[in-house]
Order: structure tokens, then sequence, then C-alpha cells
């Protein structure tokens, strides 16, 4: 069977689309490993429906799966991004980068929300295999516009979390986080069952940090509101590693991702609990604009920033005992 009917002209990142939809098997795990947009690729997918005439994708219980057709265009597709990749090995060899030769400034702006580990395990590991470069980091924060400053090349890349990063720019998910409730180790959240409900959540006194840009709510109180829920946020903080010693000697409420809460357990009397309201995962994504993509200097910062996330997160990082104080 034919991938596309005669004569039609296709491009190379149509053929790539193929293959990642059909191995993801979902428009939004394609999206991310493709780091496009989702109605970028969705609209993809439709052209794709149309050349081949084929459905690809079809609903299966809860899920998608390729139809036969998919399935028979998957080997010649992926030979074909093969094929690809080895034309044009000699360029990319020709321009390799070396980070022991490097001698940049890598210029970065990050949260601190992910986990207190993660931007001196960077350093950490920039330093040692690009000794010679530069490390500029740069906080994010309600006067910091990250968007225009990756624009104009001021910043190289951006991390943080977001409910939608914007769609202009190039992405890269970097972990999912559960999202749980910080508080101190005798507050009324840790005795569980009917001390912890909705709206004993919802009446607490709670503390977050300030927001990332002018007038905004964070991503907490983003999903609170579209549930239609509000929270009394007593406390915002521009100093998030700070806020876990403020909710332990008091009764607020700290509200975010489980791996930045673990790293607390042991610096002061705190607990973590199952947060009563459901919320989707807290993701963190890395950002960067066009204008750096094809660079071989940030594509090798963009591979460590990931490889460095990854390993915080992976559980041979978890103390012994966290998982049993994690809910009450």
């Amino acid at each position: 069977m034919a991938l596309v009917p005669e004569k039609t002209n296709i491009d190379l990142h149509l053929i790539r689309v193929l293959v990642t939809v059909l191995n993801e098997r979902s428009v939004s795990r394609a999206a991310m490993k493709l780091q496009a947009t989702q109605p970028r690729v969705s609209a993809q997918l439709k052209r794709l429906r149309h050349l081949t005439g084929d459905p690809l994708l079809v609903r299966a219980g809860p899920g998608l799966v390729p139809t036969d057709a998919a399935l028979a265009m998957l080997a010649p597709a992926t030979r074909m991004l093969e094929d690809a990749d080895r034309l044009f090995a000699r360029k990319h060899r020709a321009t390799a980068f070396e980070p022991a030769k490097c001698t940049l400034t890598f210029r970065i702006a990050a949260s601190d929300y992910l986990d207190p580990l993660f931007l001196p395990s960077l350093v950490q590991t920039l330093k040692r295999d690009a000794p010679a470069a530069g490390i500029d980091l740069h906080p994010l924060s309600a006067d910091f516009d990250y968007r225009r400053a990756l624009a104009s090349g001021e910043v190289d890349l951006v991390v943080g979390n977001w409910l939608q990063p914007p769609g202009e720019l190039h992405m890269a998910r970097l972990i999912a986080d559960e999202v749980v409730c910080l508080v101190a180790a005798d507050h009324p959240a840790t005795r569980g069952g009917r001390h912890w409900t909705v709206d004993a959540y919802l009446a607490s006194e709670h503390v977050g940090p300030t927001s990332l840009h002018a007038g905004g709510r964070g991503v907490i109180d983003e999903h609170l509101q579209a549930q239609g829920l509000t929270r009394t946020l007593a406390v915002r903080a521009a100093h998030f590693s700070l806020i876990p010693l403020m909710v332990a000697r008091s009764r607020l409420v700290l509200t975010t991702g489980r791996q930045f809460c673990s790293r607390y357990l042991d610096a002061a009397a705190l607990r973590i609990v199952r947060c009563p309201v459901d919320f989707p995962p807290l993701l963190y994504y890395q950002l960067w604009h066009e204008r750096t993509q094809t660079s071989s200097a940030l594509r090798w910062l963009r591979e460590q920033v990931k490889a460095v996330a990854a390993g915080l997160a992976a559980p041979s990082t978890a103390r012994p005992g966290q998982a049993a104080r994690a809910r009450p």
C-alpha cells in the first residue's frame, strides 16, 4: 500500500509525525515527544488521514489503536526516517558540540518549585562537563517577562511549571509530580478522615509562591478556579524554599509537588498529607525559542537539564520511610 497518493508532495516532518503518533497511540503524548502543541499535531494527523485515505488511529475502549493499514505504513516510514538521519549524519558530525571546550555562558531562568536540589545538581553537572562555560541563573518572578527574554536572547532556557505553556515556544516535559499538601506535624490535617475534607482544606489558611506574572493566580489557584473553588491564600512568598519553615511554625498549608515537599521532611517538623481536592499531576517543562532550536550547544544544555531532572525524580532519591509518611 502506498504511503501517500501519487504525485503528492509530503515533507519529512509529516512522516515523523506519522511514526510518533502511531508509536505513542496518543496525540497528546506525540505532541510532547515532538515538542509541538497538541492542536498542531492534531492538524497534521488530519492531513495524514486525508493523504492516506485511512483513519490511522481508531478508538478502542479507553484508548486508541492503529488500523491495519497504519501498522503496514509504520515500518517503511521508520526506515525513511532512519535513512534521512544517516543522510545528514555528516553535517551533524561537522557541527558536533564539545562541552570540554565550551566557553559560552548558559543563561537559564528557573523557578525553585521543582526540587531544591535541581539547580545545584544542574550547576554541578555543567561545571563538571563544561568547566570553562559560564552559567547565569535568573529567577522567574512577576516582573520578569520570560517570553520576551527568550525571544531577545536574554536567556537561553526557562524551566518551570504551567497548566498550558505558551504555544509559540518549543517545550519538553521534564517530570510529572503528584500534588500534595505540606503541613506542620501537629496540623489537624495529619489526623485525616473528617478532619481533612475539601471544606476543611478550602477553609484553611494557605501559603503559596508569588505569581510568575502580574495578576496571575498560579497553577494551583487556576485549577481551583476552574472547579469553582476558592481557597484563602494568607501568605504569598517570593522565596519558595523558605515556605516549608513557615509551614512548620504555623497552621499554613502548602500545596505543591511531592518531590519538593519530600526534601524538607527531615529539616523540620513537617508532614506530607494527601490533598482532598483532585488535582492533575504538576507538570514541569523546559521552554526555549525557535532562535536557539538548532544550536548544538543549547541542544546539549537541554539534554543536561532533562537528565538532571530525571535523576532527581528517580525512586532511589527518596529517603527510607518517606512513603510511609506521605499520607495520614
